[in-house]
């Protein structure tokens, strides 16, 4: 197997990546203005030359197999980087365009993102966003999306970059009508008695992270507790007096500083967690990403996020 890019092979990725996006040979030629057969063709001399087949084939259906799907993940990583350093050669780099994928957890998507993206927007006007708001893990690089911004500690991995934006203290918090109604409890024992909301994720609650005085961090789940696989809507319970909560300091500070909330059991409170931007190692040089990334660690020098400590 030969390993040597030539103009062949190139034009076999080119083709390749048409293929694969349009799903049809007989697509792939009208788009790039040649036969089917010779579409066909030059995908078999690319198949060959790597030692595996690409696609699924079928009188009916043409799909890619894992090692094509592999393969084209990669083509579009790298054809990426190439636009980049086009866009770079050609000193539009202070006028990032395309799509930037991002995708964030509900609330401090919503509520601290959204701001400075819709800032960058106005400012880039050829840069645009494709937002996903969720609460559960995703890998950028098999999801292909540009930024994650990801609560918790990460997990060290070569295809990854990551930054830390601020550390997030992880507050119980519940109404003043709640406490009022059911009392205020100040160890475990009597936590347990408490109605309590809890995240949800992946057909399983999310524990709470306590640390009771002079003792190490012990993980919580109420065996009776709301279950919420979203954060804005477990923070609108909270609000509403459904029962007690553990939230990061930005997504509740406003309300206990209104005293919407209260704050309870702060002798258990937790190691504070990161808040990190992370994103694929083959996005770090493409303006558009760059330039939102370095806004972020912007706007985390100067406190935005919280406390960087």
């Amino acid at each position: 197997m030969s390993t040597e890019l030539t103009a062949e092979s190139l034009r076999g990725i080119t083709n390749f990546v048409i293929t694969a996006k349009s799903s049809s040979f007989t697509e792939a030629a009208e788009q790039l203005g040649i036969t089917k057969s010779a579409v066909g063709k030059s995908v078999a001399r690319l198949e060959e030359r790597l030692g595996t087949r690409l696609f699924h084939r079928s009188t009916r259906k043409l799909s890619l197999t894992s090692d094509g799907e592999a393969y084209l993940t990669s083509c579009l990583s790298a054809l990426e980087i190439l636009d980049s350093a086009e866009n770079m050669l050609s000193r539009r780099q202070d006028n990032p365009a395309g799509t930037v994928r991002i995708d964030m957890p509900a609330s401090f998507g919503r509520n601290l993102m959204m701001p400075i993206l819709l800032e960058l927007t106005a400012r880039y006007p050829a840069l645009r966003l494709a937002l996903t708001f969720n609460d559960r893990l995703i890998d950028p690089v098999e999801e292909g999306v540009d930024l994650v911004l990801r609560l918790g500690e990460l997990q060290s991995t070569d295809e990854l970059i990551a930054r830390r934006l601020s550390r997030q203290r992880l507050f119980l918090c519940a109404s003043p009508g709640y406490l009022e109604q059911h009392g205020v409890p100040d160890d475990i024992e009597a936590l347990k008695k408490h109605r309590c909301i809890m995240g949800f994720r992946r057909g399983a609650p999310l524990a709470w992270r306590l640390r009771p005085v002079a003792e190490r961090e012990i993980k919580f789940i109420s065996g009776t507790a709301h279950q919420i696989s979203d954060g804005d809507a477990m923070l609108l319970a909270c609000l509403a007096g459904a029962g007690i909560a553990q939230f990061p300091e930005s997504m509740v500070g406003s309300h206990i500083t209104a005293g919407h909330l209260v704050t309870i059991m702060a002798d258990h409170m937790p190691v504070p967690v990161a808040l990190s931007v992370v994103w694929p190692r083959t996005r770090h040089l493409i303006p558009k990403v760059r330039i939102i990334v370095d806004e972020l660690l912007k706007k985390a020098d100067e406190g935005y996020f919280g406390e960087l400590r």
